[in-house]
């Protein structure tokens, strides 16, 4: 019993440590990227404001580019970057929910965390598909 105790305290103690780090990481980011789009390209949403009531869409980027761009300085694929962090605070809840209730052996909980994990994974997925 004393291991499994100790077991499920560093799962109840890490899982807040670690949603925090990716929270205060993603913020970070995002400020960053603020910041720079206020200093580098303040007029960059506008500029793509008025192409797309033109009717010049811009495509899907492959994801591999969006650290190129990172790497040019780009404000855009740094807040890009910083809603991919924030995106991963709900996952890993569910997540860690997921462990701690088969360590658990709470099967009914086990199958409704499963189905809402696999909810988020398929709705990660589909937005960056289409």
């Amino acid at each position: 019993m004393p291991q499994q105790e100790e077991e499920n305290r560093i799962l109840r103690v890490w899982t807040p440590i670690l949603l925090r780090t990716i929270l205060i990481v993603a913020m970070i980011t995002l400020v960053a990227g603020l910041v720079m789009a206020y200093t580098f390209a303040p007029d960059y949403y506008v500029q793509r404001y008025h192409e797309v009531r033109q009717g010049h869409l811009i495509g899907r980027e492959k994801f591999g580019l969006l650290f190129d761009r990172i790497r040019d300085r780009n404000p855009h694929a740094v807040l890009t970057l910083g809603l991919f962090v924030l995106t991963l605070v709900p996952l890993a809840r569910v997540a860690f929910c997921f462990i701690l209730f088969i360590r658990e052996r709470d099967y009914t909980y086990v199958a409704l965390t499963a189905y809402v994990l696999a909810g988020l994974i398929v709705g990660v997925l589909v937005g960056s598909v289409g």
